[in-house]
């Protein structure tokens, strides 16, 4: 199957360098470009591309709003949309996470992590950028504090009343990049049983994928080394 890709991004020559990065694959292909945001939401809709690769400053319409209203948790046939900036900020990972986005990349992150990106987006798969990867998993060890979003954000569900323990421990093990397989063996359950709490966990945080179980644990850290003594 060959997996056709949809560029946005406001620089020329950016989608260039994409696009012939992306054509030199033997399985993905470029099938449009869009020089700003309302263009690539337009596009996709009608062309219903396998994956978007969306940058976050655009004209007309960002990155993350092009992200929500493609893939979003209110859209009924959600496309995948992978985020590809040169921002490393971690209000625009979370809110692209949030929004539905299967991927985070920075520009720098090279050629080869671009193809596997648009590969892990088909699979099901998420990819992040090592240097984000790295960062969000240190703080499902740190001190819960305050994390800015960015404009339009919608707030998530506090950790405490969100999930039970066993959830909230289950969630901050996707974060860490745990298959089911490994999630059960680690907590001594059944791989049946993990996929009964994730649907569960999905279904109280409001997200559609691993993705959104992983933002949620990033972004509020680890809730199980925060429990009040006694």
């Amino acid at each position: 199957m060959t997996i056709r890709v949809l560029l946005a991004d406001d620089h020329e020559d950016i989608r260039t360098a994409f696009r012939i990065i992306l054509d030199a694959q033997p399985d993905i292909t470029v099938v449009a470009e869009a020089a700003d945001g309302r263009s690539a939401v337009d596009q996709a809709r009608a062309l219903r591309p396998d994956v978007v690769l969306a940058d976050i400053r655009m004209p007309r319409l960002d990155g993350l709003e092009v992200t929500r209203l493609l893939a979003g948790p209110e859209v009924a046939d959600p496309l995948r949309v992978v985020v590809v900036t040169t921002f490393d900020l971690d209000e625009y990972v979370l809110t692209a996470l949030r929004a539905g986005a299967t991927g985070f990349l920075l520009k720098r992150s090279g050629p080869a992590l671009l193809a596997e990106a648009v590969r892990a987006a088909v699979a099901g798969d998420a990819l992040l950028s090592p240097q984000v990867t790295v960062r969000l998993l240190s703080r499902l060890t740190a001190p819960a504090a305050p994390t800015a979003t960015a404009p339009g954000s919608a707030p998530i569900t506090a950790p405490s009343t969100a999930l039970s323990p066993r959830e909230t421990e289950i969630a901050a093990l996707v974060a860490a990049g745990a298959t089911n397989a490994e999630i059960a063996a680690r907590l001594f359950i059944a791989p049946g049983t993990v996929k009964n709490h994730l649907a569960a966990i999905q279904r109280k945080l409001g997200v559609r994928n691993r993705v959104g179980i992983a933002s949620w644990s990033w972004e509020h850290g680890n809730p199980l080394d925060r429990r009040p003594s006694g």
